[in-house]
């Protein structure tokens, strides 16, 4: 998702919320790591009206900091500088739905995957498009930037002289299509399978079909820290063989 940008502009980190092993309330320390994630992300991380950082990712990483006896913070990030981000030491680590792909590899180190995604193309509910049209690139086609719907577009329907560039429009976040799909604006936007269901509920908006891309979740960890990626790995393994990651799945409907 997206290329050089800046962290998103909040007061301060979101909520120290993981805390392992006693104690003190109402006291403020040096959290172990910060985690950064994507701020509008739903069902796996995004900011609630009140400022705090919520999602499936988010809920992973607080069970892990608890059983790890961890303390974390939750940092959102500007999805296009997130992985500039982690390499200058700004967050130690990015667990918020980021696909693993050999671009980013070679920035970063991924964890083991977790999870994985497909992508949904949506088009008004009042509209005949085709995800056949879409795929013989007739429409005008909306994506986050730096987002994989994005990268896959590109490669598969741009490069490929499929699509002319100009009918792909991209935009900060998805939310930000979605509107201009409403508007008219675009025609279709492609984006993952759960988030984007999540986006378009109680919106005059519908999935009209899916690209089989497989795409698998990891966190993203710099390429020095070799005993985070271990730990994190570890960690994972520990939670996804937790009754509490099928109670995760179901609390985001993610069964």
């Amino acid at each position: 998702m997206r290329t050089h940008g800046i962290l998103t502009l909040l007061a301060c980190l979101v909520a120290v919320l993981a805390v392992a092993g006693a104690g003190c309330t109402g006291t403020t320390t040096e959290p172990d790591y910060v985690v950064g994630i994507d701020d509008a992300y739903p069902p796996y991380s995004f900011i609630d009206k009140d400022g705090n950082a919520q999602g499936f990712d988010v809920d992973s990483m607080k069970w892990i900091a608890e059983k790890k006896g961890i303390e974390v913070a939750f940092m959102p990030v500007e999805w296009s500088g997130i992985i500039p981000a982690l390499q200058a030491g700004k967050i130690d680590m990015v667990y918020a739905g980021m696909s693993i792909t050999p671009e980013r590899q070679e920035a970063v180190n991924f964890s083991n995957p977790y999870w994985v995604v497909n992508q949904d193309v949506v088009a008004r509910e009042s509209s005949n498009v085709t995800l056949e049209e879409v795929l013989a690139g007739k429409v005008v086609i909306g994506a986050q930037q730096g987002c994989t719907a994005e990268s896959w577009i590109e490669k598969n329907l741009v490069a490929k002289g499929v699509m002319p560039a100009e009918n792909l429009k991209t935009y900060a976040n998805t939310q930000l299509a979605i509107n201009d799909l409403e508007a008219g604006r675009v025609d279709a936007v492609m984006y993952d399978d759960v988030s984007i269901k999540d986006i378009i509920k109680g919106k005059p908006v519908k999935v009209i079909g899916s690209v089989e891309t497989r795409e698998e979740f990891g966190v993203a960890i710099r390429k020095t820290d070799t005993e985070l990626l271990e730990f994190m790995n570890e960690a994972i393994a520990e939670l996804q063989a937790d009754p509490y990651w099928e109670e995760l799945k179901e609390k985001h409907n993610l069964k």
